[in-house]
């Protein structure tokens, strides 16, 4: 990657559509990217499908997989920034474009390459992360760039992933952390107050989750504001 390189260079796409798992994600990336069309999984497999077909059915000429990412790597801490350059799907290797991938790193000293994976359901015990790990070699998981790496592969649209680690490799996500997602992509407060009334010993495990997110998307809008915004 040419770090020399500024960050006014000529993008590689003129219509770029942006995946994600959440509102919150978006809204983390939207305000550099206004005239992006964004598609929303609400961290589901069909959602992703729906998301991202509805963008390169719009006439997309780019896709941008972006949010928050689980580390398989236990190197890795919450506020990593990884932009891998394979995704590996069902044990295949899908390579990102090249050139949207190093556009999207320009100037960003501190970013991981290692392949990403992706799964098809929210993975939240650390054994099973660490059993990915060592069977993948993968840095982070996600479940939209795999959908995404498959979709634009055959529509043969470039795509590139920017994902930030949110979750480590060694927590195991508390139960109201996996039901706080909406279809929508919004956080469902009544479901994660049901479940933790009903599991009152999970409350540090999710208070600890949220510290963690809470690094992530700091680290996200400064590598943003570094990357687009260096002024």
């Amino acid at each position: 990657m040419d770090n020399s390189s500024q960050a006014t260079a000529v993008a590689p796409f003129t219509r770029l559509g942006i995946v994600v798992g959440m509102e919150a994600e978006a809204a983390l990336i939207r305000p550099f990217f206004p005239a992006a069309r964004f598609g929303i999984s609400g961290a589901t497999l069909d959602g992703a499908r729906r998301a991202t077909s509805i963008l390169l059915t719009s006439g997309v000429d780019a896709v941008l997989s972006f949010g928050l990412a689980a580390g398989l790597d236990p190197a890795l801490y919450p506020g990593i920034v990884l932009l891998p350059r394979q995704v590996v799907v069902d044990g295949t290797r899908i390579p990102t474009d090249p050139a949207l991938s190093d556009w999207l790193g320009q100037g960003l000293r501190t970013v991981r390459r290692g392949d990403l994976l992706h799964s098809d359901v929210i993975v939240s015990d650390r054994k099973e992360k660490a059993e990915l790990f060592a069977q993948s070699g993968c840095e982070g998981l996600d479940m939209e760039s795999g959908v995404v790496a498959t979709l634009c592969s055959e529509r043969k649209v470039p795509f590139a992933v920017l994902r930030i680690v949110c979750d480590p490799a060694d927590r195991t996500l508390p139960p109201a952390a996996v039901v706080a997602l909406q279809p929508g992509g919004g956080i469902a407060l009544g479901a994660i107050l049901r479940n933790v009334l009903a599991h009152p010993g999970q409350i540090p495990a999710l208070i600890a989750v949220g510290r963690d997110a809470g690094m992530a998307r700091k680290a996200a809008r400064a590598m943003l504001r570094r990357r687009f915004d260096p002024d």
